[in-house]
């Protein structure tokens, strides 16, 4: 079961399905559902050092792309760094555009070189 740091309607999906944003802590993901549960868009991170969070990788099917999924879950992300007090590495390019088009101060303070 995952455990829901925010599942808050972040957006809107087709027919006014709301994106969600799950957080799976022992997965080490964020996920948001697509098409029911049949699709999902993911955020995948890891531990690298007690205090430092590697934002990987984030992946949205070809056909959901371009409707600003990745968006919310580079937010979430970013958020739940904040909100634990961790340092983020930026791995993923995505995450690295998000925080350069999103260059919020409680962003920048927690990146890692």
């Amino acid at each position: 079961m995952a455990h829901s740091a925010s599942s808050v309607p972040l957006g809107v999906l087709e027919q006014g399905c709301p994106i969600r944003v799950e957080h799976d802590r022992r997965r080490r993901q964020f996920t948001v559902r697509l098409n029911g549960c049949h699709d999902r868009a993911v955020l995948l991170y890891e531990y690298v050092g007690k205090r430092i969070v590697d934002l990987q990788h984030t992946e949205v099917p070809d056909a959901y792309r371009g409707r600003g999924i990745a968006k919310h879950l580079a937010k979430a992300a970013l958020d739940f760094v904040v909100e634990e007090d961790l340092k983020a590495h930026l791995t993923c390019w995505y995450i690295q555009k998000y925080v350069k088009e999103n260059p919020l101060p409680q962003y920048l303070e927690r990146l890692q070189p």
